[in-house]
């Protein structure tokens, strides 16, 4: 039996208790990801959970937290500069960072300080 990695099904990413609010605001209605359904076993968690196509970004409650500023998902999307209008239309900060041959990119915080790439291919 060969053992074969298909892809990335989830990311999870942390916030402090009550972020749920901030973090619809942040992945729904900023970047424009669909909130989905917390399995109901999970649900007493805290946290929610957004979607992009068939790619799922978890955001959880995790107790003492402290956000990812180092490690983090990088997106990939069509349109980054768009994207990047968007988001500081929005208010978003946009940082950048050390180019990489052959894909645009940049970075920004979620509400809780969590680092986010986004890159195109060129």
């Amino acid at each position: 039996m060969s053992i074969v990695f298909k892809g990335i099904d989830h990311i999870q990413l942390a916030g402090p208790k009550g972020c749920e609010e901030e973090a619809r605001k942040f992945y729904n209605e900023i970047l424009g990801l669909e909130e989905i359904a917390k399995p109901e076993n999970l649900q007493g968690r805290g946290g929610c959970w957004f979607q992009f196509g068939s790619q799922e970004i978890h955001v959880g409650v995790q107790k003492d937290f402290v956000p990812a500023t180092k490690a983090h998902p990088g997106l990939l999307v069509s349109n980054l500069e768009e994207l990047r209008e968007r988001l500081v239309g929005m208010g978003v900060e946009v940082k950048e960072d050390t180019p990489i041959k052959g894909r645009d990119r940049f970075f920004v915080s979620d509400p809780f300080g969590n680092r986010i790439e986004f890159l195109e291919f060129q």
